[in-house]
């Protein structure tokens, strides 16, 4: 076993990624984690006080695991810019009678402080960053308390980024990856690479171990990435319709419909790019969204939580990688042995 993972007794080289808004419960941690594996909490969108009562569900089951957060990088938008796509939207939220804010554009960093403090005062095993690469004083603070750390990362630039900052592995993510990409220049088209030649040029670049994580859902993604040189295999989308997947019944029904085919990337919904099941709102509104993050997140939020709740697809942000349709009913533990069980 990888040097990485030995000292968490990792049997799987498989790791169930962070997955915001709800799909990554603490079920599916632990399930992971007696799959042989290691699953990641989402600290994205969550006050501190709410992460830390996740933290102590899976701790209390005694397993492995690690948090991932939101470090701050915005995108700003104009106010002009703003108001335009929020009235362009309004045609959509008086589907639900809501009226969406067209003023100031909301900012805010997603309770950054409290929740590193919260994880400095109670270490977990791991802790990655996304979106942005946190200040060294931050991840020095983390590895003195016992954490090892780790950013994600879509380029060879950002892994020296990474590496000057003083982290301890990357996680390296391909462009075909659901939800959100990990850019630090979100405001740049995302550039198409194959995931294990991306894990090649990387650690042709750095010398840190590295994750391999984007549209792995077969054996033979997972073990091409391990050949490339990655030490463990991170999914997501395949794990969206387990039996301890927090992700919404609309989400889960629309990854087997035979009515969606294919994804798109997108900063429709959120100001940020990210790979979604084409549906009605990605074709309506991508080519009028602005960049802005995380004011369009704030924007859309409401009118994406009542279309989830009326089961309308058409609003709602479907993610899913490009593999989304080897996403299966079934418990965590099946999806992993099925993904490294020949390993």
């Amino acid at each position: 076993m990888t040097t990485l993972l030995t000292p968490l007794d990792i049997d799987r080289p498989i790791l169930a990624a962070p997955m915001a808004g709800g799909a990554s419960t603490p079920a599916l941690v632990t399930a992971t984690a007696r799959a042989g594996g290691l699953g990641f909490l989402a600290g994205g969108y969550k006050s501190a006080q709410a992460l830390a009562g996740q933290i102590h569900t899976v701790e209390s089951e005694g397993v492995p695991f690690g948090v991932n957060l939101f470090a701050r990088n915005p995108v700003p938008i104009p106010p002009e810019a703003y108001q335009d796509y929020a009235r362009l939207l309004q045609n959509e939220a008086d589907r639900y009678g809501l009226t969406l804010p067209d003023t100031a554009p909301l900012d805010d960093d997603d309770h950054w402080a409290d929740k590193i403090a919260l994880l400095v005062a109670h270490p977990v095993p791991w802790v990655s960053f996304t979106f942005g690469i946190p200040d060294t004083g931050t991840v020095t603070s983390l590895r003195r308390a016992g954490t090892t750390v780790l950013q994600c990362v879509t380029t060879p630039a950002e892994a020296r980024l990474a590496v000057d900052a003083g982290v301890d592995a990357l996680i390296v993510q391909g462009p075909a990856a659901g939800g959100h990409s990990a850019t630090l220049t979100p405001e740049r088209p995302v550039t198409s690479i194959a995931l294990p030649d991306l894990v090649t040029a990387v650690r042709h670049t750095v010398a840190l171990p590295v994750i391999a994580t984007g549209g792995i859902a077969t054996p033979a993604d997972v073990a091409a990435v391990l050949q490339a040189g990655a030490q463990a295999a991170m999914v997501g989308t395949v794990l969206l319709r387990t039996d301890e997947s927090g992700a919404s019944a609309p989400h889960k029904a629309a990854l087997a419909d035979p009515d969606f085919d294919t994804t798109v990337i997108t900063r429709a919904f959120t100001g940020r790019p990210a790979r979604s099941l084409r549906n009605h709102f990605t074709d309506r509104y991508s080519a009028h969204a602005p960049a802005g993050y995380p004011a369009l997140h704030h924007l859309t939020s409401p009118l994406r939580k009542a279309a989830t709740a009326a089961g309308d697809t058409d609003l709602i942000h479907l993610w899913a990688g490009t593999g989304f349709r080897q996403a299966r009913t079934e418990p965590v533990a099946h999806t992993a042995e099925r993904l490294t069980g020949r390993l």
